[in-house]
């Protein structure tokens, strides 16, 4: 099994403790938080909990990240901000962490999920936080589709977990747009991860899956796209659900 550095083996090894440590239950009293949680519906891999009538309600969710990742995300979001968007921001505990025991704390963001005919209002945003973004190394534990043409982990995927047929052909699919734009994507653009404020503006929530990839993971999902592009993002689908989301990724897998 390949890794680069020594660092990606390094990261699943701590996301391994990290999950070891993961309560049902975050411990809110590390952020100096009292507050009745309510479950939030729709995460398909993490845990979330959100607070209520508090002056500044936030949201618990469980993570699988490293300190590094998630601090990675900071200037992330203030790339973000200036292209537009409204982000949440992280919250750090009384011990000056964004993880405590496999939980991280975030504000909450008011507003109402928008249309799938409306996904297209983000792009100007879009384009300018790709620009913005351009020369951005990768994310801790992260690899790009490029690099996962030649190595086996980053991020929530494994290769060496996955049929030998289908590693190839998922690496045929990478390989098809390899020369194409490199960028920090958001990674998971969809009406659910989209809202638009009381005011008005656009906000982009749910940054899990961020990392150093090419754009058309974020723009293929807001504009048509050619066959070799839908069958790049196909391919990601289903080797990052692999071990996560194993029933999912065997449907998708049938498509590619």
């Amino acid at each position: 099994m390949a890794t680069i550095s020594g660092g990606v083996s390094t990261i699943t090894k701590l996301r391994l403790e990290i999950g070891q440590l993961n309560m049902d239950h975050p411990k809110t009293e590390k952020w100096g938080i009292d507050a009745k949680l309510s479950p939030l519906l729709g995460g398909h891999r993490n845990t979330i909990f959100r607070t209520k009538d508090l002056d500044q309600n936030v949201v618990f969710k469980s993570t699988r990240r490293s300190p590094a990742a998630i601090d990675w995300l900071e200037a992330v979001h203030t790339h973000a901000r200036r292209a537009g968007f409204v982000v949440p921001h992280y919250v750090k505990s009384h011990d000056g962490q964004f993880i405590e025991d496999g939980w991280t704390c975030e504000t909450f963001l008011e507003g109402q999920h928008i249309e799938q005919a409306d996904l297209s209002d983000i792009k100007s945003e879009l384009v300018k936080f790709h620009d913005a973004t351009s020369n951005m190394v990768q994310r801790p534990g992260f690899l790009s589709s490029s690099k996962l043409r030649h190595f086996s982990m980053g991020g929530d995927i494994d290769l060496s977990l996955m049929p030998k047929q289908l590693v190839r052909r998922c690496r045929e699919a990478w390989e098809t747009v390899s020369d194409r734009r490199e960028s920090i994507v958001h990674g998971d653009l969809n009406v659910r991860n989209v809202l638009r404020t009381p005011d008005g503006r656009l906000a982009l929530v749910d940054w899990d899956e961020a990392r150093r990839d090419l754009v058309l993971f974020d723009c293929g999902q807001l504009e048509a796209d050619d066959d070799a592009g839908k069958r790049a993002r196909l391919a990601w689908e289903v080797a990052c659900s692999w071990k996560i989301e194993p029933e999912h990724a065997r449907v998708l897998a049938d498509h590619l």
